[in-house]
Order: C-alpha cells, then sequence, then structure tokens
C-alpha cells in the first residue's frame, strides 16, 4: 500500500489554487467538474501522482463555508530554507501563522501557514527534524 492523497474541501476553488499553486509551488495535476454532482475537483502536488501523494481539493458547488472542527491537523512539506520560503510566502499574500524557529521541547525548525480555508500548513527545515529512533529515546528519557 502507499498514500495517495489527502482530500480538503474548499469554499473557492480560485483562491485554493492559486495558493498551493502559486504560493506553494505545488502543480495543478488534474482537474475535473462533476455537473451530476455539482462538484469540482482538482489534485494538486510536486510529483506525478504515480509516485507521489497528492492534495485533492473538492469544491462543491455553492458551499461557501464549512466546520474545520478540533479533529484536523495540518499538513507537513519539508522544505529547503524555511526562513526565505515563508518571506516568499508573505511576499505573495501567503499567511504566515507561526514564524519559523525550533518548535517547543526540540530542535526541529517548523512554522506554519494558513491556506485560504483556514487549513493549516506546517514548513519543516530539512535537515533539522529527529529521527524516530531519537525521539522514541527522547520520549522515554522523558518518561
Amino acid at each position: 500500500m502507499r498514500l495517495l492523497h489527502t482530500m480538503l474541501r474548499v469554499k473557492n476553488l480560485e483562491e485554493s489554487l492559486k495558493f498551493y499553486c502559486d504560493i506553494l509551488g505545488m502543480k495543478l495535476i488534474r482537474q475535473k467538474d462533476y455537473p451530476g454532482g455539482k462538484f469540482t475537483l482538482a489534485f494538486v502536488g510536486y510529483g506525478d501522482e504515480s509516485d507521489n501523494a497528492v492534495i485533492e481539493l473538492t469544491y462543491n458547488w455553492g458551499v461557501d463555508s464549512y466546520d474545520l472542527g478540533d479533529a484536523y491537523g495540518h499538513i507537513a512539506l519539508g522544505v529547503d530554507d524555511i526562513y526565505g520560503t515563508c518571506e516568499k510566502i508573505r511576499e505573495q499574500g501567503g499567511n504566515i501563522t507561526r514564524e519559523p524557529g525550533p518548535m517547543k521541547h526540540g530542535t526541529t525548525v517548523i512554522a506554519f501557514v494558513e491556506d485560504p480555508n483556514g487549513y493549516k500548513v506546517e514548513l519543516i527545515q530539512i535537515g533539522t527534524q529527529g529521527s524516530a529512533k531519537q525521539e522514541r529515546e527522547t520520549a522515554g528519557a522523558a518518561s
């Protein structure tokens, strides 16, 4: 098995495509209208679906609001230069909700941005996140 995609319901497809494609640098892989069901699906990502997990943006025609609930967490993206990436996102009108810096109780450098629908996207500086083994050892030492 492999992860194929994550689906997010969006209130404005064009705004969402602008955020994910123009601001975060993803590519629109495919998009299709389903008139009988009154919805549009748009798949975005950093590579072809045959080799990469992607995000499915679902626009239900005429729906302009969703309750995101409190169970959803975030999407995480690895970046080479978190400070430069945040600056570019800000310059393009993106909403940085947590400035880059080490996470609480750790050394991983993270930041958070918010898409036009209120979904959180975590940016993680590649090379700063600990290994699973290190995280288990740290958790064990803290108990």
